[in-house]
């Protein structure tokens, strides 16, 4: 089940409405540099989202969203600095890593039938542990021109950064699955109903490790972005992703319940984030105030949730 058209009006409106707001009220809101790094960054943190967006919708979620978006950049940083590849082999080792990470998140949910939130939870900082081990906690910052400067072109001499198409492209694909092939019908499924989709014939164990090896591959990708957008891959990436991979869908209506996400709603989400941070910013305002609206956004999220599920039973 996707959103409605209304609620995404509603949310493109609002986000429309700081647009315009920051754009009279901060100074330099509407520069070129100023468009072409808020683009930028919000291209990151949809694609954050999407990693939790997908496991949403099968009615799990994935703490391990960061640790494995910062273990795949940090992989891919030692694959290019240390041993001297290049990004064209770095990324798919990355990407292979991200997906197997997923997997293991999976594998553990199904054979110990523990919640998602305990496993990831625990997971999360077995993976960040070990790599502040391998690595001891130092970066990779010589990262190839080739590499980085991707993340700093233009499209088109447009001031937006080739990150945003990455983001858009992954966009697609995920609207294509949700709409259009059977997996995705049955991860929403699953989301809705886990004991009926099982009780249908779905194969519910094989939905749970597709996804979450999906969410990997989501949170490699975000990782590989940011490294980019950085030029350097710390030890620190992915450790404040937790709150933001939750608040993008929550903001687009994918409920944390399971069996409804929407894509389009998860972009506008993220980049409502992302004005809010730019412009808060340029105003002079501390960021941690961000925090805050982070917080009581996802507090209202879990309560429209909730009121749903009230709502849907009393309706059965």
């Amino acid at each position: 089940m996707l959103l409605r058209p209304v609620a995404l009006l509603a949310l493109l409106i609002v986000t429309s409405g700081f647009w315009i707001f920051f754009s009279i009220a901060a100074t330099g809101f509407t520069s070129d540099f100023n468009l072409f790094a808020l683009l930028r960054f919000a291209a990151i943190q949809i694609t954050i989202g999407f990693a939790q967006m997908v496991v949403l919708g099968i009615g799990d979620m994935s703490l391990a969203v960061g640790a494995i978006g910062g273990v795949a950049g940090m992989f891919a940083g030692f694959v290019m600095q240390s041993l001297g590849m290049p990004p064209e082999v770095a990324v798919p080792l990355a990407l292979t890593a991200g997906i197997l990470l997923g997997f293991g998140n999976a594998l553990l949910i199904i054979w110990t039938r523990l919640n998602s939130f305990i496993v990831t939870l625990a997971t999360a900082s077995l993976i960040t542990g070990a790599m502040l081990i391998v690595t001891h906690a130092k970066p990779f910052s010589n990262l190839p021109d080739s590499f980085t400067s991707f993340a700093d072109g233009e499209v088109a001499s447009v001031p937006v950064s080739p990150l945003v198409l990455v983001m858009l492209a992954v966009g697609v694909a995920l609207f294509f699955l949700y709409r259009n092939l059977s997996l995705g019908r049955e991860m929403l499924a699953v989301g809705a109903n886990r004991r009926a989709a099982r009780m249908s014939g779905l194969s519910v164990d094989r939905v749970v490790l597709l996804t979450h090896g999906l969410s990997g591959a989501l949170a490699a990708v975000a990782g590989l972005m940011a490294i980019a957008a950085d030029h350097t891959a710390s030890p620190g990436l992915g450790s404040n992703w937790l709150l933001a991979s939750f608040v993008s869908p929550a903001i687009g209506g994918t409920l944390l319940s399971g069996g409804l996400v929407s894509v389009p709603g998860t972009i506008l989400g993220g980049v409502l984030l992302a004005t809010m941070s730019s412009g808060l910013l340029l105003m002079n305002i501390d960021n941690f105030w961000l925090t805050v609206v982070l917080g009581v956004v996802l507090l209202v999220a879990v309560g429209l949730d909730r009121l749903t599920r009230v709502v849907g039973g009393a309706a059965t």
